[in-house]
């Protein structure tokens, strides 16, 4: 380092290696956005920036985009847009890496599942440069560098100073894209479904859609929504639907081919985010006095 001020290398910053931000860096670097792309993953991270980042699309056609591909924060320097899309268990560490390489007048927004994410990322950045978002995109790590198109969706951003530059970028690259004065309902919205499919698809080993076919599975992916839509309400949060059990059997149907991002965790090891979902749900229920006998029961059998 020689003290010249140095320009931001890229257009916007991905945290994470996994199959959305695979989806998102492939979506966005074929439309002419500079990506780049920061992981622990060495051997994706070799892949991307060897081949790209690829998108199998739904009719077998592949989108690839040229991106770059680090491990080490500190080649980074005065990032102003981030998106942060690793797993819950590992925000911690994205937010130390993104305390060193985000501007002062940056923003990283978490598009992540579960609870919590936000929170830590004000802890290690504060409050201005943290942006909040829910995305229903579904997608499949293929391999290294590879996703599979998994289900469309929107991407939901709660409004936020220097937001725009962000949604310009998702919109140019055909994502739709809803800006909310308040992303709370609509990450209780995700939990939700979260914490009906997610937990049964890993314990079962199926894609989606198959929890529609088997009576007793759809029968508790329906009790496992209203449990944790209960726990909503008692929190007096407005949900983004009526009836729980028909939006996550409607998500299901949506990406019936898809492997949730919980099943694809236990098929590479035993860390899920069960933790910050159906951990998280009973946590909150307990707070709230709602009983969360099925939460409780997922978290625990997928808890390592």
């Amino acid at each position: 380092m020689d003290g010249t001020a140095q320009q931001p290398v890229n257009e916007l910053l991905i945290v994470g290696t996994g199959a959305l931000a695979t989806l998102f860096a492939a979506r966005l670097a074929a439309n002419g956005v500079a990506i780049t792309m920061l992981g622990s993953w060495q051997t994706g991270l070799d892949a991307l920036e060897k081949n790209g980042a690829c998108l199998t699309l739904a009719d077998g056609s592949a989108l690839t985009g040229r991106v770059a591909a680090v491990s080490d924060p500190s080649t980074l320097n005065r990032v102003r847009l981030a998106l942060v899309l690793v797993k819950s268990w590992q925000t911690a560490r994205a937010a130390a890496q993104l305390r060193g390489c985000l501007s002062d007048d940056g923003l990283a927004v978490s598009l992540q599942n579960g609870l919590g994410n936000r929170e830590t990322l004000v802890r290690f950045l504060d409050d201005s440069r943290v942006g909040l978002g829910v995305t229903t995109l579904g997608a499949t790590l293929l391999g290294p560098g590879r996703a599979g198109f998994g289900g469309d969706g929107i991407v939901s951003l709660e409004t936020r100073p220097r937001l725009e530059p962000l949604q310009k970028l998702l919109n140019g690259a055909g994502f739709r894209v809803d800006i909310v004065p308040d992303a709370r309902a609509l990450l209780w919205g995700k939990l939700v479904v979260n914490a009906a499919i997610n937990p049964l698809t890993a314990l079962l080993r199926v894609p989606n859609g198959a929890l529609l076919t088997h009576a007793g599975a759809c029968a508790l992916m329906g009790g496992l929504a209203n449990e944790t839509a209960a726990v909503a309400r008692a929190l007096g949060v407005e949900l983004p639907f009526d009836d729980p059990a028909a939006a996550v059997e409607a998500v299901a149907r949506r990406t019936s081919p898809n492997h949730s991002s919980m099943l694809q965790d236990v098929q590479r090891g035993p860390q899920t985010e069960i933790d910050a979902i159906c951990g998280a749900v009973v946590r909150a229920g307990e707070r709230a006095g709602v009983p969360t006998p099925l939460n409780r029961v997922m978290w625990q059998m997928l808890t390592p």
